[in-house]
């Protein structure tokens, strides 16, 4: 049966499942908007491309399947390139479609014309131009399985407008379900051989893959081998932060007591993440020219194992592979002390939060989160100094509880809570963001309340681009430079846009106002207001002016 092609991608979406969408509709596919209505595609209508990006970016973390966003050419796709590279820096499977001018028009530069492979060929793992609507089912099938496999991340597809009213006769491709890599049995061996001897071992999960079994599996593998566990910066959840073999995570600021345990730990198991800036402390925790012969590296990418860590013992493999390979494996005969030293320390560090100046508690805040919400509970974030307090005091306990970029990408808090929400309304969730961060993307609350999705956000506001303005201090003492922020009303803002909206600041007052924003069952927002010398969690604005 003849179809256009709009309809044979549509239908290809279909049958691979998806569910979800976002887009900022332009005219360059027009008729994939068209072949949508009655698909049973719930498309979100954003406001800006990164936010639809950063939205599909987050479906990929909670779900582990391809997150898709349509934008329009151009000026649309160079927005969304926000997002595409929060999905390449932190392995996600996404689908960016973008619209594209008429095939008879390529190459006059016409209007918003771009060659999308070369824009996007150093962020996304693929990108493809479709000419012929006959190869869409193939194309679509590979950019599943490209999105998934292996180290998981970007995919982005321009599709001319006039090759999407063209008709073409073609079956569906079949729906796509990723493989699981287990290590091959002679690594199984060695691992086993290396944990029998080991004291002090630490493992630390990274990559997207702690989701379901594997992450059951994990919980279970870490138990049997009396294994302490932490987490690369910004994966929460998957390892749960109450369970009493986790240990921390390495975040920015991360506590000195697990830095010193890793720097003691005679076997790292370093499975699924690549140990990238942040989580090795810039670097610094391990030798990268001599390698490191405690270190058991597991990934789903080859290419990974080694790339710039030389590893004792390298696997290749997914999450659900590896601990399906381990599953077997009898525990040794180690003593649990090692496991319960570092969880104290862990519970020493994070508990109890750091009097600073002012009226808002930031720590506290964040305490009373911890204390309040339920384990399934989702925070999300983009990047600034009020994320150290979540990283230090927030225990995060389910997959998808720590929805934050690892690319450290300024705006993703609103987009990330919003498409949370939506995927799953029975959560509560909350994003939290830095006065600079949330004008980023402030415009999907418009989203929000459009969708009629109850996030709830808190503003947290200093008046400056707070870790810019740490770094300056330290870095160029007494030039202040670009980083104050004269800001609107965030509540009133938030009230225009239809939302329930609530000012604090005194932290006293803060369990109130977050009582009345859940109860209001509307997008809800409250704006914070944080003493400016209360720049980082343990330092004041005054003592990094007197340091310098």
């Amino acid at each position: 049966m003849e179809r256009t092609g709009a309809r044979i991608l549509v239908d290809q979406l279909v049958a691979q499942g998806v569910d979800r969408a976002t887009c900022v509709p332009g005219e360059s596919y027009l008729a994939v908007l068209d072949a949508l209505i009655g698909s049973g595609v719930d498309l979100l209508t954003c406001r800006q491309e990164g936010g639809a990006a950063m939205m599909a970016e987050t479906y990929g973390k909670i779900t582990g399947r391809p997150g898709i966003c349509f934008v329009t050419r151009g000026p649309g796709a160079t927005n969304a390139a926000a997002g595409v590279h929060v999905a390449a820096q932190d392995s996600t499977p996404m689908i960016l479609f973008v619209g594209q001018v008429a095939r008879n028009m390529r190459h006059r530069e016409a209007f918003q014309e771009l060659d999308y492979p070369a824009v996007f060929g150093t962020i996304a793992k693929w990108a493809v131009e479709i000419d012929d609507p006959a190869r869409i089912p193939e194309l679509l099938a590979r950019a599943f399985r490209v999105a998934t496999q292996g180290r998981p991340g970007p995919v982005v597809i321009a599709l001319p407008e006039d090759m999407l009213v063209d008709t073409a006769d073609v079956p569906d491709a079949p729906p796509i379900r990723p493989i699981e890599m287990a290590p091959a049995a002679d690594g199984i061996a060695e691992l086993t051989e290396r944990l029998a001897r080991a004291e002090r071992p630490v493992a630390i999960l990274g990559g997207g893959g702690w989701r379901g079994a594997a992450r059951d599996g994990m919980i279970a593998f870490a138990e049997r081998h009396a294994l302490p566990v932490a987490v690369e910066f910004r994966r929460g959840g998957s390892f749960p932060a109450d369970h009493p073999n986790y240990v921390g995570d390495l975040s920015i600021g991360a506590s000195p007591g697990l830095v010193e345990a890793i720097e003691r730990a005679d076997m790292i198991l370093m499975l699924g993440g690549r140990m990238s800036e942040s989580p090795s402390q810039n670097y610094t925790l391990f030798d990268i020219g001599p390698g490191d012969d405690r270190i058991v590296h597991l990934h789903p990418d080859p290419e990974e194992v080694g790339r710039v860590y030389q590893p004792g013992l390298g696997l290749v493999g997914t999450a659900g592979g590896f601990v399906s390979a381990v599953e077997g494996l009898p525990g040794p005969n180690r003593q649990s002390g090692w496991v319960e030293d570092l969880r104290r320390t862990y519970l020493d560090w994070s508990t109890e939060p750091l009097p600073l100046p002012g009226s808002f508690q930031m720590g506290e805040v964040v305490c009373w989160l911890r204390d309040t919400l339920g384990p399934d509970a989702a925070i999300t974030n983009g990047a600034g100094n009020f994320a150290t307090w979540i990283n230090r005091h927030y225990r995060f306990r389910d997959h998808g509880s720590q929805l934050a970029p690892t690319s450290g990408s300024m705006g993703y808090g609103l987009p990330a809570a919003v498409m949370a929400k939506r995927q799953q309304p029975e959560r509560d969730v909350v994003c939290v963001a830095g006065d600079g961060d949330i004008m980023m993307t402030v415009q999907e609350l418009a989203t929000a309340v459009q969708h009629e999705i109850p996030v709830i956000v808190l503003v947290i506001d200093n008046g400056m681009f707070g870790t810019i303005r740490m770094h300056q201090e330290k870095h160029y003492p007494g030039r202040v430079s670009a980083t104050d922020l004269r800001n609107p009303d965030f509540a009133a803002m938030a009230a225009s846009f239809g939302c329930h909206a609530e000012t604090v600041r005194d932290s006293g007052d803060f369990a109130a106002a977050f009582d009345r924003a859940r109860a209001s069952g509307r997008p809800a927002l409250i704006h914070c207001f944080l003493d400016p010398e209360a720049l980082t969690i343990a330092k004041t604005l005054s003592d990094l002016r007197d340091a310098t």
